[in-house]
């Protein structure tokens, strides 16, 4: 294996390391639900990106077969861990604020909701 490949993936790899680890921390150690939600949206799916890359670029350059199992599994995360954080964040303010009327205004006829039942 060509140095140049050997080093891109050692870097990947740290690079994913590190952000697996501050998305760890943040997930453990931040007191409420809206400054935890960070640390997995947003490096821990950077993290897995980054070592799904570096395993991707270490079978090309390997020799092996080209997968592409990694590529596909990286865009799945990081177009479903916005979503899934912006639906855990909608659904929190609308939990934690008991009356409707002191959350900012949508400028849509819904509402926060997309199913506002509270009419």
């Amino acid at each position: 294996m060509h140095w140049i490949g050997e080093a891109a993936v050692t870097a990947l790899i740290l690079i994913g390391a590190f952000f697996l680890l501050v998305g760890s921390f943040g997930l453990a150690k931040l007191p409420d639900l809206m400054r935890r939600l960070h640390g997995p949206s947003k490096s821990t799916t950077l993290g897995i990106g980054s070592l799904l890359i570096a395993s991707m670029l270490y079978f090309a350059i390997a020799g092996a077969h080209i997968s592409f199992h990694e590529m596909l599994i990286t865009i799945f995360l990081f177009l479903t861990a916005p979503v899934t954080a912006h639906m855990l964040a909608k659904a929190h303010i609308l939990r934690s604020h008991k009356d409707r009327s002191s959350l900012p205004p949508t400028n849509r006829p819904s509402g926060w909701a997309t199913l506002d039942v509270h009419k």
